[in-house]
């Protein structure tokens, strides 16, 4: 079984940005890989202590580190785990992930993340990989920190051109991107900068339209031809700090499901509906994206409510 040159789980170095189809080398979080036996894998990650995008708050790594780290896990686990050409492409089907707000805490170093990976319900196309299931625990520094579950199709680039049509063509798909709307104040969604808020302002409170701004170098690290599935992710975190403002929600999970491509070319709304919660320290919304009638991608997202956050500058 192919391995990754080190096979060990040392925190030394990163994994080749090519494996988890990132551009630039510091986007990069995994740092090793190990099987562990038949479809058992071991991976490690590093979080740093600041990141220009999945930056500490109120003295927290951000949650949605846990989510680009199973990301990345799953280009890697599908290159070097089960021979997927570089080639293909990895969509995502569902994702559901859960932590502990406690191993959120930063500390004097780098977080170093060991996730242990079960791979299910593979299905292969011939001798190619065709979709499978990762059931994944995640310890940090050897403490419980979380858990996820998701499903992904691998889809060769003859199979990936036939079901994207000429939005296939990223000249095609990113040419009919428009501006980004203005954005909802930072503050409202928990960012500092407006460059980094993924919503857009509308008349009605409880829907927003989402902003995909092309130059973004994380959420965009590298050209895509419709909107990847962590800015989706990030979207519903943002519309889940709007219902808890003024207080600083911790995302602390999120149960997620991703039903169609989302286009550049097609406003993408954004809803937001407040669910009951069992617990008054917590809130729960329904996030659903729409475009073109249809729900495209759908999350319930789990978060803590934190403490009040300082009111913007007048």
């Amino acid at each position: 079984m192919p391995s990754l040159p080190s096979g060990t789980l040392d925190l030394t170095t990163s994994v080749p940005r090519h494996y988890v189809h990132k551009a630039a080398q510091q986007e990069v979080l995994l740092t090793g890989l190990e099987a562990l036996g038949d479809d058992h894998f071991a991976v490690s990650a590093q979080w740093p202590r600041s990141h220009s995008f999945y930056d500490v708050s109120h003295g927290r790594h951000d949650p949605l580190l846990l989510a680009e780290t199973v990301r990345q896990a799953v280009p890697l686990l599908s290159h070097l785990g089960y021979d997927a050409p570089l080639g293909h492409r990895q969509i995502w089907d569902h994702l559901t992930w859960t932590m502990d707000p406690a191993a959120l805490l930063c500390e004097q170093a780098p977080a170093g993340i060991d996730m242990r990976i079960r791979c299910s319900d593979i299905i292969r196309r011939g001798t190619r990989l065709g979709a499978l299931t990762m059931d994944i625990e995640l310890t940090r520094d050897g403490r419980p920190l979380g858990s996820a579950t998701t499903r992904f199709a691998n889809q060769a680039p003859a199979v990936y051109a036939r079901l994207r049509g000429p939005y296939a063509d990223l000249g095609y798909a990113t040419s009919r991107a428009p501006e980004p709307g203005a954005p909802v104040e930072p503050a409202r969604v928990g960012r500092d900068r407006r460059r980094d808020v993924v919503l857009a302002t509308t008349p009605r409170p409880d829907r927003f339209e989402l902003r995909a701004d092309l130059g973004h170098p994380v959420l965009f690290d590298h050209p895509v031809d419709h909107a990847p599935g962590m800015l989706l992710l990030e979207a519903a975190r943002q519309a889940a700090h709007t219902v808890a403002y003024p207080r600083f929600p911790l995302i602390t999970g999120m149960d997620v499901l991703f039903n169609q491509y989302v286009e550049y070319d097609t406003p993408c709304w954004i809803d937001i509906e407040v669910l009951p919660s069992q617990l008054p320290t917590h809130v729960s919304s329904r996030v659903t994206a729409v475009q073109n009638g249809v729900a495209v991608f759908r999350a319930t997202v789990t978060a803590l409510q934190g403490p009040l956050t300082e009111a913007p500058p007048a």
